[in-house]
């Protein structure tokens, strides 16, 4: 019996730290660290695009990280944020397009390494075409989506 309790809290605490890690925990001194490989990915929108929360939780205030992995071939339809966001593209391209029109032939491509900023209330739209993509998102919450057009859908296929 005292063996399967001391498995059961070994698997447990195994969780919890390898939890911790994927989340960015801060080590004893507060530093955080999450390679690659180490992201707890989410898809909250259901259409294969995957968050994942590095640092600091997006609906509170404060500073926070994500990571939004995007499959080939999907785009945000236009929408706007409450605060201005700070975006990195990792790897792949990813394309933007701003205004309420919606139309990703127009868009403009962002190779890795590429930056743009988000400024607070600006309809924007963005995500991929024949490639994926990985960007890295830092703001200052509590964010949010609103989209233009709430009636429609959040995202839209564009290949």
């Amino acid at each position: 019996m005292k063996n399967k309790l001391a498995l059961t809290i070994l698997l447990a605490a195994g969780l919890i730290i390898s939890t911790m890690t994927a989340w960015g925990a801060k080590d004893e001194m507060g530093f955080v660290r999450v390679n690659p490989g180490e992201e707890d990915w989410k898809n909250p929108f259901g259409v294969g695009v995957q968050v994942a929360t590095l640092h600091g939780d997006p609906s509170k205030p404060g500073i926070y990280v994500l990571r939004i992995k995007w499959p080939p071939g999907i785009m945000s339809r236009p929408h706007k944020h409450p605060e201005d966001r700070h975006v990195v593209v990792l790897s792949g391209t990813w394309y933007t397009g701003t205004g309420e029109a919606f139309e990703p032939e127009k868009s403009i491509g962002m190779k890795a390494g590429g930056y743009m900023m988000h400024p607070a209330g600006a309809i924007h739209w963005d995500g991929t075409r024949d490639d994926g993509a990985v960007i890295q998102i830092t703001g200052y919450g509590p964010s949010g989506n609103v989209f233009a057009k709430p009636d429609e859908p959040q995202f839209s296929k564009t290949n």
